[in-house]
């Protein structure tokens, strides 16, 4: 594949930073981030973030079919232009903002989950991952790059500075495994931090089953919305809208020490405290 540079350059484009733009350069770590991904024939694939195809290109010689993601219309033809030089037919382009993409509308054209890809622009990395735990029910896995930061505090474990609403709410659903460390030099433009290759395996939470799926994530929202407070105060002064008396209940029925502070509950106590909140709030509502 032709060099970022050379393709932007030829084209007259730029890299937006403003959409957190920034290109893999190295055809060698693309083809381990595939290899890596397991793709093969049966694969259904949702690249987000498909930019100049650096992902794209490798990803399509090894999948059925690829839906390449990518909201910028100028990055869009580019790479329409790219598939068509390397003889590439698989690859439908969507040109849209992932973040208003309809997920059903794709996933429904295949009787198996999706696998979604992508280098994931950083400006929008936390709410595109809130969406795919949101509609986690079409994909079986995912296969991102993140920031190294981001991606640090997404496998975080409790009691440490790392641990947040993210971890928590990921951990809730899903296997986590870092598949590779990408330094920043592989990028152009180069950013300022390195990149970390995580693999997301959606799984059923059979062993932590949640009441109201929709009112953990608020609780967890709630508790590390002030996260230098307790627990207690964390709640009580939250946009959950309950009393004192109610959080003091609830701890106790969920077995927590009210003095605690948010990164130091684990996934199982977050679901514990959501289950014995919910009941309390609509009983005394």
């Amino acid at each position: 594949m032709t060099s970022p540079r050379e393709l932007l350059n030829g084209w007259n484009i730029r890299a937006k930073k403003k959409m957190g733009q920034v290109f893999l350069a190295d055809n060698n770590i693309a083809a381990k981030i595939v290899a890596r991904a397991g793709v093969n024939r049966q694969s259904i694939v949702l690249e987000i973030g498909a930019g100049l195809g650096a992902l794209t290109l490798p990803t399509a010689l090894a999948a059925g079919r690829v839906y390449a993601v990518e909201k910028d219309a100028q990055l869009a033809q580019l790479l329409s232009t790219e598939l068509l030089a390397n003889h590439i037919s698989n690859v439908e382009i969507v040109c849209q903002d992932i973040l208003k993409l309809d997920l059903q509308a794709i996933a429904g054209k295949h009787p198996t989950p999706l696998l979604v890809m992508g280098n994931l622009p950083y400006n929008i990395s936390s709410q595109i991952l809130v969406k795919l735990i949101r509609c986690r029910n079409l994909i079986s896995r995912a296969v991102l790059m993140f920031q190294k930061e981001l991606a640090e505090r997404l496998t975080a474990r409790p009691g440490g500075r790392d641990y947040g609403r993210l971890s928590v709410m990921l951990q809730y659903c899903a296997a986590i495994k870092s598949l590779a460390v990408v330094e920043a030099n592989a990028f152009f433009p180069k950013p300022r931090i390195d990149s970390e290759v995580l693999e997301i395996e959606f799984l059923a939470p059979k062993k932590r089953p949640v009441e109201n799926e929709n009112y953990l994530y608020e609780v967890i929202k709630a508790a590390f919305g002030r996260r230098r407070k307790t627990l207690k105060n964390s709640l009580i002064g939250s946009e959950l809208g309950i009393t004192k008396d109610i959080a003091l209940e609830a701890l106790a029925k969920a077995g927590i020490d009210p003095s605690r502070r948010a990164e130091t509950l684990t996934v199982e106590e977050f679901v514990a405290l959501s289950n014995a909140l919910a009941p309390l709030k609509n009983s005394r509502s």
